[in-house]
This record gives structure tokens, C-alpha cells and sequence, in this order.
């Protein structure tokens, strides 16, 4: 009786030890995961665009520490960096930047970053690029006075604003990030697939969206930022100023975008949100329209920042306004 008693008592005992061992390897697994996951370090990419932050996130998924170079709401043609943004990048990874004459300040930042393992990404490298004759108001000044007036070549840099560029840029960091760290490839190339295909469903409802509208030209009250979208989705644009957003247009040229506003008649005039919307509002009164906004999406304001509004949503409601001011149906 008293053996069997013991027998019973060790018993109890060893399913104790037992319990507890399995407790402490339950306790044990996550802090075994989280060493697991920590067993890589991050790259750290830093991006010049708010559209390239998020393709360089979507990619680089967990193995990427992905930032924007532009504070919120700055503008990227005028903005100049600081030392601390300079101090940045001598300690990333990865630059990413879009190239095409968007960043003038670029040239004079990368010669003070001290990082010669810096990997830089120019993303419009190789893309069809589109051009024009920028219309800067001392030409036109010189071609009132009779003056021959070549104007100055100048590319487009608005490039992600055709999604299927976008797909190239993506295709683009994914082997960028893949070269860094072979043993991530199929997770970048995992989530470069994942990324595109939404690329690819917004491209088709903008097909879908602009394909019966009985309207195909938009006027803009601003700078001409949309010349890859409207040559995707055969569109016309006419802007108020050149691919400057910092020129200003002559009252002559006001005139004329007026006029043709009218002989369109045109009800929507559109403007960006980074750049005052007076001009359009001006444009508005004279031939009875309204104002609404087309973003570029270069860059977010703190508050869309806060709300974590995303580039393709951005896109989402451009459609929107598009089709409204176009009389899609």
C-alpha cells in the first residue's frame, strides 16, 4: 500500500517536471522567434519620392527599413536638404531617386555623403521619357519682342504617373534587393509579383475609367505634371505654366488657356495640392468651372502621413476627379 502510494506520489511529481518544462519551452518559442527574426540586419533604403518609398516597402517587405528623404509636404523641385539629411544617407543602404532632372539638388548632396557602399537606383533610367520645349516666360518675352525663341529641351520627371513605368521601377528594386541579399530573392521577387498586380488592376480601371468620356482634355492650373498619364490614357493636357512648378505664367499665356478652356468647354479646372490654386480659381470664374485636385503624389502632407494614405489610393482618387471633370460614364 505504502509502495503503491510512492509509486503514485513520483508519478504526480514527474508530471509536474513535465508540465513545467513543457511551460518554460512554451515561454522559450517566441523569444527562439524574435532571435530568429533578428538574425538579419534590415537594409536601410531611403527614397527621394513618396511613390518610390512605397515600392521599395511593398518589396523589400520585413527585410527592408524604408524612408522618404522629403519631410511631409515639402516640395521635391524646391526643396534643399540638411546636414542631418546628408548624415542620412551616409549611413543607408540603398538610395533610391527618380533621376530626369526632378531632384536639382541632388548633384550637390551625393558629393558630401560619405558612404562609398552606397547603392544608388536612378529609376528612370532607360523608361521612354517625354519632352517639350519649356515655355519659360523671359522666352516668351523675347518672342513678343520679335526675338528668335528656341527655349530650353526639358524631360518630364513625372514618370510614376504611368503605372506601367512603375512595374519597370519595381522589377528594378526587386534585383537591386536581391543582389544585396541573394537569400531574400524570393521573398523581393514574392512581393515585387504581389505589388504589380495591383499596378496592374489600377491601370486597368483607369483603361476602363477613361475609355467613354466625352471629354479628353484636362486643363491644369498649375505646372504640367501629367503628360505620362494623359499619354497613357490618350488624354490631352494643357497646363497653365511649363514643367516648372516655380515659373509663373505671362497674362498672355493665361489668356490663351482661358480661351481654349472656353472652346472646350471645359467645367472642371484642376490644380495640385502642393502648389496655390489662385491661378485656377482665377481660370474657374472666367469660364464658369470649378476647381478640384489631381496629386501628383509626389510627396504627403503630416496629415495623410498620420492617416496612412497610400500612393495607389492617391491614384485611386485622381481617377475620381479625372472622370468627374471628364463626363466619364
Amino acid at each position: 500500500m505504502e509502495q503503491s502510494f510512492g509509486s503514485g506520489r513520483r508519478g504526480a511529481a514527474r508530471k509536474k517536471i513535465l508540465l513545467f518544462l513543457i511551460f518554460l519551452l512554451v515561454l522559450k518559442i517566441p523569444d527562439l522567434q524574435s532571435k530568429e527574426q533578428k538574425g538579419f540586419d534590415k537594409i536601410n533604403i531611403i527614397t527621394s519620392v513618396f511613390p518610390l518609398q512605397e515600392f521599395a516597402e511593398a518589396v523589400a517587405g520585413e527585410r527592408g527599413e524604408v524612408s522618404l528623404l522629403l519631410p511631409p509636404g515639402a516640395e521635391i523641385h524646391t526643396w534643399r536638404p540638411r546636414t542631418s539629411d546628408i548624415i542620412r544617407l551616409s549611413a543607408a543602404d540603398v538610395f533610391i531617386y527618380i533621376g530626369a532632372a526632378l531632384e536639382p539638388w541632388l548633384h550637390d548632396m551625393m558629393k558630401s555623403v560619405e558612404n562609398p557602399k552606397l547603392r544608388v537606383l536612378e529609376a528612370s533610367h532607360g523608361l521612354s521619357l517625354l519632352g517639350k520645349i519649356d515655355d519659360h516666360p523671359e522666352h516668351e518675352e523675347k518672342k513678343n519682342a520679335g526675338e528668335h525663341n528656341h527655349g530650353h529641351p526639358v524631360i518630364d520627371p513625372h514618370v510614376w504617373l504611368d503605372f506601367e513605368n512603375d512595374q519597370i521601377i519595381v522589377d528594378r528594386i526587386e534585383s537591386l534587393l536581391s543582389e544585396l541579399i541573394p537569400e531574400g530573392g524570393p521573398l523581393f521577387k514574392r512581393n515585387a509579383l504581389l505589388y504589380q498586380k495591383k499596378l496592374q488592376k489600377l491601370d486597368h480601371k483607369y483603361q476602363e475609367g477613361l475609355r467613354y468620356c466625352s471629354q479628353r482634355t484636362f486643363i491644369l492650373g498649375g505646372h504640367a505634371a501629367f503628360g505620362y498619364l494623359a499619354r497613357r490614357y490618350r488624354l490631352s493636357q494643357i497646363a497653365l505654366y511649363s514643367l516648372s512648378p516655380d515659373s509663373k505664367p505671362t497674362p498672355r499665356k493665361l489668356a490663351e488657356v482661358v480661351d481654349l478652356a472656353k472652346k472646350y468647354q471645359i467645367k472642371v479646372i484642376y490644380f495640385e495640392n502642393y502648389v496655390s490654386d489662385e491661378l485656377a480659381k482665377v481660370m474657374a470664374k472666367e469660364v464658369g468651372a470649378e476647381t478640384l485636385v489631381l496629386n501628383a503624389g509626389a510627396n504627403i502632407s503630416k496629415e495623410q502621413l498620420k492617416s496612412g494614405i497610400t500612393f495607389l489610393e492617391i491614384m485611386e482618387k485622381n481617377l475620381e476627379n479625372l472622370r468627374y471633370g471628364l463626363h466619364c460614364q
